[in-house]
């Protein structure tokens, strides 16, 4: 199930090559390019994927690139995972800049070749999320149940290293992905939501039971550090399921429905859930901040500017 290979918005047509022994008029009309595939009186599913997106554009976008604005602001004090929230952050900052082009092309342009280059963005927000969001789980699960072994890998080399791997299988992915025509290439996003949903699953499944497990005996409050914790693996959690588990539940049952339902109806929906954790993502992130750094230094300069209003002009003494 290839998105935008076999999904309505996503797929070229090609003629079929006939046999040698087959009579046919070699006058035939081939079919032209359609970015719709075969859904241009199904579109229902491909709009409701592409109103999502548009949230990524008006919501999404300001709120990956102030996500980055604040990492690099903590850059003296930074988190074991912000490399790999910021490297998430700036590919879903990406993909939601492809949306535009992506309506021009389905309404106005209409060219197989942005349609290639489409692909590739698709193929940035298929691997690089779950990928990254697998990375800060892994960070979590380390930290939370081998303190020890966290302490020895802390320095930023190891997590630099993973994203580098990542960037590496997810622009291999999209790079084959753009140019089409592997057999069963399908296959391979279906196994990668996979893997990653279960492991992103299990894995915070067992870092809240850890955190739960580690009050004491006769302590009913956390300790601030593990309640932290404790909150960020929940949201990421919440992320998980509300964005993965549609394509997790749908997609394997690709022969149970007809090929036109499942290509213009079911395909979209799934991918649109998906997609939309371009702005989910960065909210999360925002909401479980105490403060924006940036917000109390705009508060500070306001307060002296108005200081300044407020304060009478000096008074020249009289002659």
């Amino acid at each position: 199930m290839e998105r935008n290979v076999s999904s309505p918005h996503n797929s070229t047509s090609f003629p079929t090559l006939l046999p040698f022994n087959t009579t046919t008029d070699i006058n035939t009309t081939v079919k032209p390019f359609s970015v719709f595939d075969g859904c241009d009186h199904q579109v229902e599913g491909i709009l409701f994927d592409l109103t999502l997106q548009c949230i990524n554009v008006v919501v999404g976008i300001p709120a990956n690139i102030l996500v980055i604005a604040i990492l690099i602001n903590n850059r003296k004090d930074p988190s074991t995972s912000d490399v790999f929230l910021g490297c998430l952050a700036f590919m879903d900052a990406y993909f939601g800049s492809m949306t535009p082009v992506i309506f021009l092309n389905l309404y106005h342009w209409q060219s197989k070749e942005v349609w290639s280059a489409l692909k590739f963005s698709y193929g940035v927000k298929d691997t690089s999320g779950p990928l990254f969001l697998s990375c800060i789980c892994l960070d979590r699960f380390i930290a939370v149940l081998f303190p020890i072994l966290f302490g020895q890998l802390k320095p930023i080399k190891y997590r630099l290293s993973i994203s580098v791997l990542v960037l590496c299988l997810t622009f291999a992915y999209s790079s084959a992905k753009m140019v089409g025509g592997l057999h069963n290439f399908e296959k391979v996003f279906t196994g990668e939501v996979l893997a990653t949903f279960t492991w992103m699953v299990v894995c915070n499944v067992s870092i809240l039971w850890a955190l739960k497990k580690s009050r004491g005996v006769g302590k009913d409050e956390m300790h601030p550090m593990k309640k932290k914790a404790f909150k960020m693996v929940l949201s990421i959690l919440c992320i998980i399921v509300c964005n993965y588990l549609p394509l997790v539940v749908l997609f394997p049952f690709e022969d149970y429905y007809s090929p036109d339902v499942f290509r213009c109806y079911v395909q979209p929906v799934g991918f649109a859930f998906l997609n939309i954790s371009s702005t989910i993502q960065p909210l999360v992130y925002l909401s479980r901040l105490e403060k924006l750094p940036f917000l109390s230094d705009i508060k500070k300069w306001c307060s002296c500017v108005s200081a300044e209003n407020k304060t009478p002009p000096a008074q020249n003494p009289p002659a």
